[in-house]
C-alpha cells in the first residue's frame, strides 16, 4: 500500500491506497502545530503497512533538490510552519521513500493520472479557495524551475467596475489578490458562498479568472485546463471563464471546444489524495 498526505494549511487528509488509485482508507484533521498534526499523521498510518509515502503540501516549499533544506516549509504565514523540516521529518518518523510537491501539483497529478487529464499529454490545474495556485504537468513529469511555480501571483488589468485593492500583502492586485475567496469575501462583505445569487460578483470573477487562463494558455500552452477549488464550487462560473476566455483570446488561437479545454475535475475531491499516490509511484 502507498500512503497519501495532503497537506493543507487548514486541514491534513491522510489516506492509504494502490498504484491503481483506488483509496482504501482516509481521514483528516485540523492543521495544527506541526508536532501535534505528524502526531496524528503517525497514529493513522501505524495502522496501514505502507511501503512509500507522496504528499501535497502546502506552501511555498522548498524543492530544490540540491538544497539543504528541500522539503521544508518555508516562510508561510501559519508562523509555527515557518521553515519546518516536513520532508526530513516525515523520513525519520516512517524510514521510508517519501516524495514531496505542492498541492497542486498534487491535484493535476491526481487528474492527469486518474481523472479527467488522462487522455491529454498536458493539463494544467488551477486550484481557487483560501488562496489561488497552479501546477502544470507534461508528459507525466510536474513541471518546476528553479523552484514550484506561483500562478496565483500575475498581475492583471481591473475589471471597471471594480474599485478593490486586493488582498495580497506583497502584489495586492494579482490573480490571488483580486480572485481568491478572502478578495471575493473581501470585497463584497461577505462569503462567496452567500453571494449565489449576485450576478455581478461572478461577473468580476469570471474576469479575472478568464485573463489569467489566457496567460498561461498563450504561455504554455495546455492541452487542458481544470478549474477546481472552493471558488468553483459556484458552478455557472465554468461557462462564464470559458465566455470570456475566448472573448480575450479573440481568434488568435484555433480551440476547437472550449468546453473540453477548460473544465471541472473529475475526481470528486479526491485528486490531492491520489495525485499524492501517483508522486509516491514516481519517487
Amino acid at each position: 500500500m502507498i500512503g497519501a498526505i495532503e497537506a493543507g494549511g487548514t486541514k491534513f487528509v491522510c489516506a492509504v491506497g494502490n498504484p491503481d488509485g483506488t483509496i482504501l482508507e482516509r481521514t483528516s484533521f485540523p492543521t495544527t502545530s506541526p508536532e501535534e498534526t505528524l502526531a496524528k499523521v503517525e497514529e493513522f498510518f501505524a495502522q496501514h503497512p505502507i511501503e512509500k509515502m507522496g504528499v501535497g503540501a502546502f506552501g511555498p516549499i522548498n524543492l530544490r533538490a540540491d538544497s539543504e533544506n528541500y522539503g521544508a516549509v518555508e516562510n508561510t504565514p501559519k508562523i509555527p510552519w515557518r521553515n519546518y523540516p516536513l520532508l526530513e521529518e516525515l523520513k525519520k518518523r516512517f524510514n521510508i521513500p517519501v516524495a514531496i510537491n505542492t498541492d497542486v501539483i498534487a491535484a493535476c497529478l491526481g487528474e492527469y493520472e486518474y481523472g479527467i487529464g488522462k487522455d491529454v499529454s498536458s493539463c494544467l490545474y488551477i486550484t481557487v479557495g483560501t488562496g489561488i495556485g497552479a501546477g502544470l504537468v507534461q508528459d507525466g513529469e510536474p513541471f518546476q524551475g528553479r523552484n514550484h511555480s506561483e500562478m496565483g501571483h500575475v498581475l492583471l488589468q481591473k475589471h471597471p467596475e471594480d474599485t478593490f485593492e486586493g488582498t495580497c500583502p506583497n502584489h495586492g492586485t494579482c490573480l490571488e489578490g483580486l480572485a481568491s475567496g478572502p478578495a471575493i469575501e473581501a470585497r463584497h462583505g461577505r462569503k462567496g458562498a452567500e453571494l449565489a445569487d449576485e450576478d455581478q460578483v461572478w461577473e468580476i470573477e469570471a474576469h479575472y479568472l478568464a485573463q489569467a487562463i489566457l496567460d498561461f494558455f498563450v504561455v504554455l500552452s495546455p492541452e487542458k485546463i481544470i478549474l477546481g477549488g472552493g471558488v468553483m464550487k459556484q458552478e455557472k462560473l465554468y461557462p462564464m471563464v470559458r465566455e470570456k476566455f475566448m472573448e480575450r483570446l479573440n481568434g488568435y488561437i484555433e480551440v476547437a471546444d472550449v468546453n473540453e479545454l477548460i473544465v471541472a475535475p473529475g475526481l470528486n475531491d479526491e485528486q490531492g489524495v491520489k495525485g499524492c499516490i501517483a508522486l509516491a509511484i514516481k519517487e
